[in-house]
């Protein structure tokens, strides 16, 4: 891990890959493991709250909204949140958001989408007036610095539901092979960072490995699929 523990990307480096183009985390179909598991967020209800961390324009944000469930994403990029509406031919109104100095939000006209431009870290519960029922993050857990995890742990934990259900997608590799992003998370740094905050469940291990990844120097890649709930108390 010590290639990755000190490595930090700006957010203008993200802005600037979006700016050119090289968006190759993005996916244009929805997650399988979102699609598998969804039932497990959702736990039978008809219409719950989800949040997407670092969005970006991920097409599970409409296939959710679809189904009548509300979305409230988080990303830098104003770029990615017009490509999203964009790409998925939604009208959209654009706002301030006075608790957040200098962040807007981009609404769906339906206002069952809403995406917040803004730095992750100054969002919180009170801007958007609530909690969530369910999370989910793929390209977010694994794509903040590696020494922002505790503060990235804990904002998750406060926007969660006392039955929030935060499905996580993490990858894992040699880590020595490549210094990230995606960077590595295991299991053990998952209990370390939501310690006496959540129950911590694998529920899919799989292989990820793409012809992709071998310009990353990578020779296996190991997608693992988590489920964590807010413990008791």
């Amino acid at each position: 891990m010590s290639a990755q523990e000190n490595r930090v990307m700006a957010l203008s480096e993200w802005e600037e890959r979006w700016q050119t183009g090289r968006t190759g985390f993005h996916r244009p179909i929805v997650h399988k493991f979102l699609e598998k598991y969804l039932d497990k967020i959702v736990h039978g209800q008809k219409s719950i709250r989800f949040f997407f961390p670092l969005c970006g324009k991920a097409v599970e944000m409409k296939w959710l909204a679809d189904m009548g469930h509300t979305v409230v994403g988080v990303e830098i990029s104003e770029k990615g949140i017009k490509q999203f509406f964009e790409d998925q031919s939604l009208r959209y109104n654009e706002e301030p958001v006075p608790e957040i100095p200098g962040a807007k939000v981009f609404k769906s006209a339906d206002g069952k989408i809403s995406i917040y431009q803004c730095d992750l870290y100054k969002f919180s519960s009170s801007a958007i007036a609530g909690k969530f029922g369910g999370i989910w993050d793929r390209g977010a857990m694994v794509a903040i610095n590696p020494c922002d995890r505790q503060k990235y742990a804990a904002l998750l934990t406060s926007l969660m539901e006392s039955d929030c259900r935060y499905l996580l997608d993490t990858v894992e590799y040699n880590p020595e092979q490549h210094k990230g992003p995606p960077f590595l998370v295991t299991e053990d740094v998952l209990k370390q960072l939501f310690e006496g905050a959540c129950d911590i469940e694998l529920l899919q291990s799989a292989d990820g490995f793409e012809e992709r990844h071998r310009a990353w120097g990578i020779d296996y890649l190991t997608e693992k699929v988590y489920l964590l709930t807010p413990k008791k108390q």
